[in-house]
């Protein structure tokens, strides 16, 4: 137990030199693969770290095309319905000019025939009151004829007349 708590000279040469053999094997073939696996390990992270920053990039750029979108889709509606809402009206007012040019030919053509109507009439009733004076004119002068002097009286005043 003694030698445990104070050992040789020569158990401390030997143990340091198969330290150092322990350490140039693990040198060799340990240290090698296990800092190429720190280093990949390293390298992923970095990649991770990154393919997440461009991620974070690519989805802020595709948020912000996404709302430039949206807008143009709200300014392209406003538009639609700015352009249906107009288009409306104009149909509107075009059916009211268009009906008030049928309404005021309707008007007119009635006017029309209400005058062609208004001649036919007085036509009409001239030519009847023609024939009723002459149908009166008959009968008054088949009456006051009647009888040969008055036919006389009468022949005699249109040759008076003449003269």
């Amino acid at each position: 137990m003694d030698n445990l708590l104070s050992p040789d000279f020569g158990l401390i040469i030997w143990q340091a030199i198969v330290f150092l053999v322990v350490l140039l094997i693990l040198g060799k073939f340990a240290w090698k693969p296990i800092m190429g696996s720190i280093k990949e390990r390293e390298l992923s992270i970095e990649e991770s770290l990154a393919s997440a920053e461009r991620a974070k990039v690519e989805m802020q750029q595709l948020h912000a095309e996404n709302e430039k979108l949206l807008d143009e889709a709200r300014l392209e509606r406003d538009r639609i319905l700015k352009d249906a809402v107009d288009a409306g009206n104009r149909m509107k007012e075009e059916a009211k000019a268009e009906t008030s040019k049928i309404a005021a030919k309707m008007i007119e053509d009635a006017k029309l025939a209400i005058q062609t109507e208004k001649r036919a009439a007085l036509a009409d009733v001239k030519s009847q009151v023609a024939t009723l004076s002459l149908q009166i004119a008959e009968k008054l002068l088949r009456e006051q004829l009647s009888t040969e002097s008055a036919q006389k009286k009468l022949v005699e005043s249109y040759v008076k007349e003449l003269n």
